[in-house]
């Protein structure tokens, strides 16, 4: 990890650790639990972790939770540790699939991002029989998980709602007909996402139409988008929930399809580059920051210790969480950051994600000198 990504993790964790232990409760309770994560003895350094990842259409994956998670591994076994990745391309078919194949290479801990939170049970169940320990990785899948890392997902959709209501300004009023573009059903954040958003949202906007957005992929997103202009009415449209950058460029074409002079604000999460860059051109109103160096450096913290010592180490996790099948599953939960115009700098620039040389191509020069962003 770079020093810039480095100094980011230390900040963070620093508030995730109070966000953390009023959520979820002590770090006591989270060492009982991991405790009796595995029985196996201790191993030296040459441990082999599976990594699976539910998608490649997000940046995020290949840009930084993979490379990430595998140096953190290297450096934390010296260099000896082994990582086998795969991706399920957002087919939870393939998923299953995939855990059936680290059980056969007998990996000491598998590392999980579930494309289907509720269909990877049986796949985390055949894989503690098999005495491999899983982490569930950025979603909480069900089954019996070992430790857990992700984001406050609640907490990204208050962001979200939040920053929907102050763009709208005086249109945020009963009346107002806003889009609410949700997640994939399949997703427990998207859920997670959605109830943070109603909490802000609700009874301060009229929720005009809502969808829960299949694969998360722009697409449909798209589609859903052109459906709710046709029911409504483009010009009455004073608002768009995206819950993520992704489905927002979907959303914000078929805006701009339908002919509208001056776009309602439109949200998103996971400052993806093309997210930024929307965003410096007003096209996009803010997107979700979240710091995936510390996400992905606490997951492979967790994994190396239950692989290397069979348990995990109670220090690692400042709380505990419940998932619909498991209770009290050792947890580390981090913070987010709105990120709009006024901090792009302060955030994926200072944090090492983007250059603003990689923000600011030739396209987009113009509108970042117009922020003042150079």
């Amino acid at each position: 990890m770079n020093t810039r990504m480095r100094r980011a993790a230390v900040a963070f964790c620093a508030t995730g650790m109070a966000v953390s232990l009023a959520a979820c409760g002590s770090a006591k309770e989270s060492g009982d639990k991991a405790d009796s994560s595995k029985s196996a003895g201790k191993k030296g350094d040459a441990i082999t972790v599976g990594l699976l990842l539910p998608e490649n259409q997000t940046a995020r994956y290949e840009k930084f939770d993979k490379p990430i998670i595998e140096k953190q591994i290297s450096t934390l076994t010296n260099g000896k540790g082994k990582v086998e990745y795969l991706n399920a391309k957002q087919d939870a078919t393939v998923q299953s699939q995939q855990i059936d194949t680290m059980i056969t290479k007998k990996v000491d801990v598998l590392i999980l991002d579930a494309v289907d939170y509720k269909a990877v049970a049986s796949g985390v169940k055949k894989a503690k029989d098999a005495d491999i320990p899983v982490v569930a990785y950025d979603r909480l899948a069900q089954g019996p998980i070992a430790a857990y890392t992700s984001f406050d997902n609640q907490e990204v959709g208050k962001t979200q709602g939040e920053a929907l209501l102050k763009a709208m300004g005086d249109d945020a009023k009963p009346s107002s007909k806003i889009v609410m573009m949700n997640g994939a059903i399949t997703d427990p954040n998207a859920a997670d996402f959605k109830k943070g958003a109603l909490s802000v949202l609700k009874g301060k906007v009229a929720i005009a139409k809502s969808y829960d957005t299949k694969e998360w992929k722009p697409e449909n997103a798209n589609a859903n988008m052109e459906g709710a202009i046709s029911a409504i009415g483009k010009d009455k449209i004073k608002g768009v929930y995206s819950a993520n950058d992704g489905m927002a460029g979907g959303i914000i074409t078929a805006l701009k399809s339908a002919g509208l002079s001056k776009l309602p604000p439109v949200t998103g999460q996971d400052a993806e580059l093309a997210g930024v860059q929307r965003i410096v051109t007003g096209d996009q109103n803010m997107s979700v920051f979240k710091s995936y160096p510390q996400e992905a450096e606490t997951v492979a913290k967790m994994a190396v210790s239950i692989a290397k010592d069979g348990k995990l180490d109670s220090s690692l996790a400042t709380g505990t969480v419940d998932s619909d099948t498991d209770k009290g599953i050792p947890s580390v939960i981090v913070p987010v950051v709105s990120l709009t115009q006024d901090n792009i700098k302060d955030t994926v620039v200072k944090e090492g994600y983007y250059t603003l040389d990689e923000i600011c191509t030739p396209k987009y020069k113009a509108a970042c000198d117009k922020i003042g962003l150079k």
